[in-house]
């Protein structure tokens, strides 16, 4: 096994009900690193989180969304997104993430008023001089794998958070084709979001169900390629957080609305699951 190159794991704090103590303790108890969470909008709120990070010492993934969570309002502009972005990552500062995900832009913009919306976001994120990555998800410019390789090809300096459940949902199928080459992308991936989508939905009712097993494996082989990209690139470390959710990801069953699984057992699951399948995957090398 390579001891240069490791994984650390991040919990997901979406969904959960309990305070940001049990949260850590929690965490720490089950082997993750740190957390990935959305920005607090409340100053106190924030305040009151960056004094907690502090405390536990708590490596920290921050989330903000631009226009509004979690679908972006229609009648906002790019400027209104890249204006709300800069007012952010301002207030994120005080919060010192390890690096900020950043869900952006509409997915109904037209392929040249993207690109420059990119380009200008690239340019308030590097004034603000923390690392923001752009994550995949639908609803948002990069709701698709061909647009987000068309902006690729005209801004190579884009980063990303990679949560290809999302384009799996998108494309209605694995995107195991020969033909579906993201390569460039897959080596614009600096974290991952660890959620196993199907051909119909971004969340299988549990990923260690048989009946799951090719899509788990196409996932799988997906964060392994952006292992290999990273380790070919020289990083000392690769992040992953999973990231099985409520809000109509999480199964439930018909009349009784009982959910088919914990959220928290599941998103245990993956993590557990992904550190054994990285362990399998540095020893072929």
């Amino acid at each position: 096994m390579n001891d240069d190159f490791k994984l650390e794991t991040f919990r997901s704090l979406w969904g959960f009900q309990g305070t940001w103590e049990q949260a850590a303790r929690e965490a720490r108890a089950a082997g993750f690193d740190g957390l990935e969470a959305r920005m607090p909008q409340d100053e106190r709120e924030r305040c009151a989180f960056a004094r907690f990070l502090r405390t536990y010492s708590l490596p920290y993934i921050g989330i903000l969304f631009t226009s509004a969570p979690v679908l972006p309002q229609q009648a906002h502009t790019p400027r209104q997104h890249l204006d709300d972005l800069e007012c952010q990552l301002r207030q994120m500062q005080a919060l010192e993430p390890r690096f900020v995900n950043v869900l952006a832009g509409n997915d109904r913009w037209p392929l040249a008023q993207q690109v420059d919306f990119f380009g200008r976001a690239l340019e308030i994120a590097s004034a603000s001089g923390l690392t923001c990555l752009f994550e995949t998800h639908r609803a948002r410019s990069l709701y698709s794998p061909w647009i987000t390789l068309d902006l690729i090809a005209q801004l190579p300096d884009l980063r990303f958070t990679s949560d290809i459940s999302h384009w799996v949902v998108t494309c209605e199928r694995l995107l195991d084709d020969p033909c579906d080459d993201l390569t460039p992308f897959i080596e614009r991936v600096h974290h991952v979001q660890a959620r196993v989508g199907y051909d119909q939905g971004p969340q299988v009712p549990h990923p260690a169900a048989p009946e799951y097993a090719e899509t788990l494996a196409f996932h799988q082989q997906h964060w392994a390629a952006i292992w290999e990209a990273q380790r070919r690139a020289g990083h000392a470390v690769t992040t992953l957080t999973p990231e099985f959710g409520v809000d109509g990801y999480l199964h439930h069953l018909p009349f009784t609305d009982a959910p088919v699984a914990d959220l928290w057992q599941l998103n245990r699951w993956m993590a557990d699951c992904e550190r054994r399948h990285f362990a399998q995957w540095s020893q072929s090398f």
